[in-house]
């Protein structure tokens, strides 16, 4: 019989139909009122792309809620585990109920099941992956290696992630709106001063440099800060002034995180410019070629 740690690498569908191994399960037909769903106070996801719920509140306008939110039952209310997306659309479009499955899980296997939902449904960035693993190693004492097989997830993939968070606040920004990739947050990571992990994070977004570039750049830095280090890194800064408008920058983000990748936005004169979308490998190649496509 397959446990339940078994099933939570298989996604959240496994464990929702997983029949009588330790879990109550509901059908589509059960229906509760939509004020008497209370969010999860554990939901990785910290932001949610307005463009992406007024869409999904438009289609469940047109044809209603297609798949269940999951809850489970807390003091006489629900509370959601999986499905914020589709209650906050639910929500806006002004229905009153909603269809549901109701479970059984404790309060470990609801931050389980929440990191399970995003990591194989909504993609988070790779920071709020690392916070929502960060927080759940934290609270429940486990290793690396008994988080990767509860998620049914490789543990390195879950140390890489988790040591993003050692970096400087703004590089991990970066990372977050897309303007950099992990890959080059592991060349940074070899950088242990912080200042200078940012303004080379810098040099990477001004001038859209690969993971390669940058680790070409990381070997002619000197090993220790040094008189050098601070003219370099002034100069750095004068050279991402680059006539770039705070109204580009937020362009730029906004297409960064529409996408999901790096993108950067070059002002060469008044009116005219260049769109630059750089890839470091293959996957990444793929996923810029599938979006275009759509």
């Amino acid at each position: 019989m397959m446990d339940k740690k078994a099933r939570l690498g298989r996604g959240l569908d496994a464990l929702i139909n997983s029949g009588n191994e330790g879990y109550t399960t509901g059908t589509s037909s059960n229906v509760v009122p939509v004020d008497s769903i209370e969010t999860n106070p554990n939901q990785p996801r910290k932001t949610f792309d307005p463009d992406q719920l007024a869409s999904l509140e438009e289609s469940i306008r047109n044809h209603g809620v297609l798949q269940p939110l999951v809850v489970r039952q807390v003091d006489g209310k629900y509370q959601l585990i999986a499905g914020e997306r589709r209650l906050r659309a639910s929500r806006a479009a002004g229905l009153v109920s909603v269809p549901v499955h109701v479970v059984e899980f404790n309060d470990q296997e609801v931050v389980e099941a929440a990191l399970v939902e995003n990591i194989h449904r909504s993609d988070l960035n790779p920071i709020e992956k690392a916070q929502g693993f960060k927080e759940y190693l934290d609270r429940y004492q486990v290793t690396h290696d008994q988080l990767a097989k509860r998620l049914g997830m490789a543990r390195t993939t879950i140390t890489n992630l988790v040591a993003l968070l050692e970096l400087a606040t703004e590089v991990q920004e970066a990372i977050r709106v897309c303007q950099i990739t992990t890959g080059h947050a592991k060349v940074l990571k070899g950088i242990t001063d912080k200042a200078r992990q940012i303004q080379i994070c810098k040099e990477i977004i001004a001038k859209g440099l690969s993971v390669h570039a940058t680790e070409s750049l990381t070997r002619q830095l000197p090993t220790e800060p040094s008189d050098a280090s601070v003219n370099y890194t002034a100069d750095l800064g004068e050279e991402k002034a680059d006539h770039k408008t705070n109204h580009v920058r937020l362009v730029e983000e906004e297409l960064c995180q529409k996408i999901g990748m790096r993108l950067e936005i070059k002002v060469k004169a008044k009116e005219r410019g260049q769109i630059v979308l750089p890839f470091d490998n293959n996957d990444e190649f793929e996923k810029l070629c599938e979006f275009f496509k759509r």
